[in-house]
């Protein structure tokens, strides 16, 4: 186990933080949070995605730095490093949905593999110390038939175009980390963190259960649910960026350098996964949903539905023992928490810097006394 006697959260006060995706779902809960530890956030990012979108109903535009642009522009992306000189960068900008890389395959590649590749690139240039964590996801993963949880050293790669760009964007990584980053002499530090099925208030994508199901609450119609069978680990979003954070501040206090120096391909991945108890079915989900709000659902099938995994389980073995990192929610409490961020905000659309910063409070104390223990 890592020493755990400087708190990780001291890490990140003044820090200069470069987050590509910001203007995402994820992207945004992780500039809020980083915000409330005191750093200096720098954001660079396509528009916000959806209307309406968690960037803006944060007003992040005022309160960081956002800078609107395509991470392939690698250009661009250069003098964005060479300014912004971060302590840090939380890679997340990426196509995320699998259904949309069935109709978009080209674009899916180009901003997940070509747009890791430039901010790599761009950072071996630099030369400047930095803490790197490349966020990919659960599905980078070759699939299988075994109920079993993926662990980090088992075999990439993916059946749909997402999964495989995430696997792609993996292997890269590690070649990079292995040819330009693993010497005792060099600057930049770099990790990948693999999660997935992350819920929580604001987000408004399309094709994602819990967006689809609020829209279906907010108009009084039933939620509509295509594979109510699907298993998946749900969690919070603050759970994996909680782990993000984590990485980055044990990363910065030299408490990984054997895994990260190491040749050894996957050694410097962590999966940050839920507990046991969360892995429920898509059914699952729904009805837990609606206890807090009630409405009804539906089984929506479609003629010909894409290829989707049906059961995707990881194992934070690592997370746990390397970082001291552990969930903090149960599945019913990120259900409720997740439910009603809508609620309130439906209510009041004023209201979401305020629970979202509250359920960050909340989540923090938690999590910084499991690790404390």
């Amino acid at each position: 186990m890592c020493n755990k006697a400087k708190d990780w959260k001291s890490f990140y006060k003044g820090a200069r933080v470069l987050v590509s995706g910001h203007t995402g779902f994820k992207g945004a809960w992780l500039c809020e949070w980083l915000l409330a530890l005191g750093a200096k956030v720098h954001g660079f990012a396509l528009e916000p995605p959806t209307t309406p979108a968690l960037f803006d109903q944060l007003d992040l535009t005022r309160r960081m730095h956002s800078i609107i642009g395509d991470i392939r522009e690698r250009r661009i992306l250069g003098d964005v490093v060479r300014k912004v000189r971060p302590d840090f960068v939380f890679h997340l900008a990426a196509q995320s949905l699998v259904r949309r890389s069935y109709q978009e395959p080209y674009d899916t590649f180009s901003v997940n593999f070509s747009g890791t590749l430039n901010l790599l690139e761009e950072l071996r240039l630099a030369g400047e110390a930095c803490n790197v964590v490349v966020v990919t996801s659960d599905k980078c993963y070759e699939s299988r038939l075994t109920q079993k949880a993926f662990r980090e050293s088992d075999a990439l790669g993916g059946y749909d175009c997402y999964s495989a760009s995430k696997g792609a964007a993996e292997v890269l990584t590690s070649a990079y980390r292995r040819c330009f980053f693993s010497s005792d002499d060099s600057p930049v530090l770099i990790s990948t963190a693999r999660a997935g099925n992350v819920i929580g208030g604001g987000d408004w994508a399309k094709d994602r259960i819990i967006p689809d199901a609020m829209r279906s609450l907010l108009k009084g119609l039933p939620i509509p649910v295509r594979n109510p069978f699907a298993t998946r680990p749900w969690q919070h979003v603050l759970e994996p960026l909680g782990g993000y954070l984590l990485l980055g501040a044990r990363m910065s206090q030299g408490a990984l350098e054997s895994l990260l120096r190491s040749p050894t391909a996957n050694a410097a991945a962590f999966n940050f996964g839920p507990s046991v108890e969360s892995e429920r079915t898509v059914q699952e989900v729904v009805e837990q949903v609606t206890r807090t709000w009630p409405g009804t659902w539906k089984t929506s099938y479609a003629d010909k539905e894409p290829h989707e995994s049906k059961w995707l389980s990881l194992d934070a073995s690592r997370a746990r023992q390397e970082l001291g990192w552990s969930p903090v929610w149960k599945f019913s409490e990120t259900i409720e928490r997740t439910v009603n961020w809508y609620l309130n905000v439906s209510r009041d659309q004023s209201a979401a810097q305020h629970i979202t910063a509250d359920q960050i409070n909340e989540h923090q104390d938690r999590f910084s006394s499991l690790i404390t223990n």
